[in-house]
């Protein structure tokens, strides 16, 4: 495999631990459709089932949580979880897992390229960005929304055109073991995110915690 010179980090259940705010945004949505009828009163949803939805698109999501649902109901709830989760951020109830910064910090220091890349949409990166100065470690900045939520594997081809190889994908979801898979770049799977320990089969490298992604590349 050839040296590494490029890191695109996938941001939610890999720098982000973000169930904080996600979760109380869902149950937001969650009891606006008891409230119209489609979830039955009383129900409840464990934090556990919600967070197994991290990492994927806001399509995606739907398509897995409730396929009946209409469009114009999901499209009212989506707004609902977005809207409630920037102002979880810009409040300062995101939390990043212990250490991100200083990964990344080290990474940047010792010459690599530190590309962003998640399914999220651009307001909600944004507000990560103003919150945490991502711009300070981060050399590019690729979300979902910007590709019409394109899988990982389609945007990450634009990545490597405009970056220098060897490429790193590092992520908590199949969806960027997918993209690694997909061009022979080195995939480090994330095993303390949201993915089961399933969708990891294809990384080159599983870690437990962020710190050892520093390790991989730093000595």
């Amino acid at each position: 495999m050839e040296r590494i010179r490029t890191i695109v980090f996938d941001y939610d259940g890999t720098l982000h631990d973000a169930l904080a705010i996600y979760a109380p945004a869902f149950h937001l949505a969650y009891d606006y459709l008891i409230a119209l009828g489609y979830i039955p009163e009383g129900s409840l949803i464990s934090d556990q089932e919600i967070g197994s939805w991290l990492g994927y698109s806001s399509v995606e999501t739907w398509e897995r949580f409730m396929p009946s649902l209409p469009i114009s109901v999901r499209t009212v709830c989506s707004a609902m979880i977005s809207e409630a989760m920037i102002a979880y951020i810009q409040s300062g109830k995101a939390r990043l897992y212990e250490g991100s910064l200083k990964v990344l910090s080290a990474l940047k220091e010792a010459g690599f390229e530190l590309v962003f890349l998640s399914n999220c949409r651009r307001a909600y990166m944004e507000a990560h960005q103003k919150l945490f100065k991502l711009e300070n470690y981060f050399s590019g900045f690729y979300c979902g929304e910007d590709y019409g939520f394109a899988p990982k594997y389609e945007i990450f081809k634009e990545i490597k055109a405009m970056y220098p190889g060897g490429f790193a994908i590092v992520g908590d979801r199949f969806h960027d073991m997918e993209a690694a898979s997909r061009y022979k770049v080195m995939a480090i799977g994330c095993s303390y995110g949201y993915g089961a320990i399933e969708e990891l089969k294809a990384a080159n490298v599983i870690v437990k915690d962020i710190n050892e992604v520093e390790a991989l590349f730093v000595g």
